[in-house]
């Protein structure tokens, strides 16, 4: 068994050679052969771009056939892979790419019609640096040709394409795979640290609780600079012969579209996309026969949607599973799993992980899989894993007699918009910076389409007038799109306990009671 992600490459491509590995619409379509030969010309253009091992590699673009090469080839070349949200606006991404210490940058061009490079540099112009260690840029898919191109059929070429092999086979399965950012209760990001080992372990764990394997086409809409992108989606791929299927932004017409026209057969994600599916004027219309599997989660998932999955979408299996940034994929449903469980539950363990609660119902995770720690911030990590190897999770749930994880709410005061994690302290660290904002306490609240949505409660300075659309054009500027509340409440103080605390159970008792 492979251990590491270049050897795994390689093992792909010996294993199943011509078998489509990679197929995107409008894009190349590479088989698992072509993949390898690929990947080995990205690492070998990172060496010639001077990239050395150890060296963190940022990727800041959309699902696609460029992130899946400059990924794989940063980790040939031994670097250390950075994946930076599309979401993320110009000083949310430099706040990343500086304190990774990126040494090279691969940035989309215009997607979605937003200059990130630009934006990234006028926000480290505004702070007044944060890019100081940064190299080579590869904008994509401006830059793309060229640089692949360096390693190539001349003398040149060929030099750099077996240094490539190389560095390849030096990759140890305890080095560093990927850094993944991650927000927390202080506001400010952590980048949890897993390594190739481990990356692998996850993979394989979710692609075999799957059942995925050389038949599957995958339709991957989760953010390939996510977790369940990465290592539930393009190594999934990788270790079980799968082909991958990416859609950059998730369109629910254009997501039936490919599974008819690519005959998908494995589509995750979050609650919503299924529920934006059947909801579709245009679904009665489409092939939807060769869907096979949903994995789903991140959101409270209703038995009807469930047996909706399954009668209206052809689903024969709809699992639900639990994760995060620190774990990837701790619990999973099983194939078999009644309507009932999957809907009421997160599965049981996998990945070899061990699952208890502890004080407050808070759930705990310990396995081989779980992250190596916090980027340069021991006392973060410290407190996120105690002595005797327990993740503390920050999340509440309940075991049954089964083993089945059910949760029950976020210690943490996290909610989840549109299957993205949202930390109500980071929005109020921008709303903060607001010229006449004395303090404020954000919430999600129920949203029939996203799962939920945030709240702001602010309460204004004296003698300052501040009117909602001027808060939320602030957060907008400062914030991705799923971050930023979507009403904003003013009042004359907020509820605390005795301590000082802001008492947002309060808050969101109140909300319950307006609810029609």
């Amino acid at each position: 068994m492979e251990l590491t992600i270049p050897a795994a490459v390689a093992r792909a491509a010996r294993d199943f050679g011509d078998a489509e590995a990679l197929a995107e619409p409008g894009g190349p379509r590479l088989s698992y052969r072509d993949l390898d030969e690929r990947v080995t010309a990205v690492s070998g253009a990172l060496i010639d771009a001077g990239v050395e091992p150890g060296d963190r590699v940022a990727l800041w673009a959309p699902n696609g056939w460029h992130w899946m090469l400059a990924a794989l080839g940063t980790l040939g070349a031994g670097g250390t892979l950075v994946p930076v949200s599309t979401r993320f606006t110009g000083p949310e991404a430099l706040d990343v790419i500086s304190r990774s210490g990126a040494r090279t940058l691969f940035v989309a061009g215009g997607f979605l019609g937003v200059d990130r490079l630009g934006a990234l540099r006028a926000a480290a112009a505004a702070e007044g640096g944060g890019l100081e260690r940064l190299g080579p840029v590869v904008r994509v898919p401006e830059d793309w040709a060229g640089f692949e191109g360096k390693a190539g059929p001349e003398a040149r070429g060929r030099v750099l394409l077996a240094e490539a092999r190389r560095r390849a086979g030096e990759v140890r399965p305890g080095d560093v795979s990927d850094i993944m950012f991650t927000s927390g209760t202080t506001g400010r990001s952590k980048g949890a640290m897993t390594s190739h080992e481990r990356s692998l372990g996850v993979a394989r764990a979710w692609a075999d609780c799957a059942r995925l394997g050389p038949g599957d086409r995958y339709l991957v809409v989760n953010p390939f600079f996510h977790t369940f992108g990465f290592k539930a989606g393009i190594l999934a791929c990788l270790v079980s012969g799968a082909a991958l299927v990416p859609q950059a932004v998730f369109d629910p017409g254009e997501a039936m579209r490919l599974v008819e026209a690519e005959r998908i057969t494995v589509l995750p994600g979050a609650p919503t996309i299924y529920q934006m599916i059947l909801d579709h004027p245009e679904r009665a219309g489409r092939d939807l026969s060769s869907l096979r599997l949903a994995v789903t989660g991140a959101a409270d998932v209703p038995v009807a949607l469930v047996e909706r999955m399954r009668r209206e979408l052809s689903f024969e299996t709809v699992l639900t599973a639990y994760g995060l940034t620190e774990a990837v994929v701790a619990t999973m449903c099983r194939p078999g799993d009644p309507a009932e469980v999957i809907s009421a539950t997160s599965g049981r363990a996998a990945a070899g992980f061990e699952v208890t609660t502890g004080r407050s119902d808070e759930i705990l995770l310990r396995g081989p899989n779980l992250m190596l720690g916090y980027l340069d911030d021991p006392d973060a990590t410290a407190a996120a894993i105690d002595g005797d190897g327990w993740l503390h999770t920050g999340d509440a749930g309940r075991l049954d007699a089964d083993g089945y994880l059910t949760i029950t709410g976020r210690l943490k005061d996290m909610y989840i918009c549109g299957g993205f994690n949202v930390y109500p302290a980071e929005v109020e660290q921008v709303l903060a910076r607001l010229d006449g904002v004395a303090e404020s306490a954000v919430i999600g609240v129920a949203e029939p389409r996203l799962g939920e949505v945030g709240k702001a409660f602010v309460v204004a300075r004296p003698g300052f007038v501040l009117a909602e659309a001027d808060v939320l054009a602030f957060c907008r500027e400062r914030l991705a799109g799923y971050k930023v509340p979507r009403r904003v409440e003013f009042r004359d103080a907020l509820p605390r306990n005795p301590s000082g605390k802001v008492l947002k159970r309060q808050l969101k008792a109140a909300e319950l009671r307006e609810e029609p």
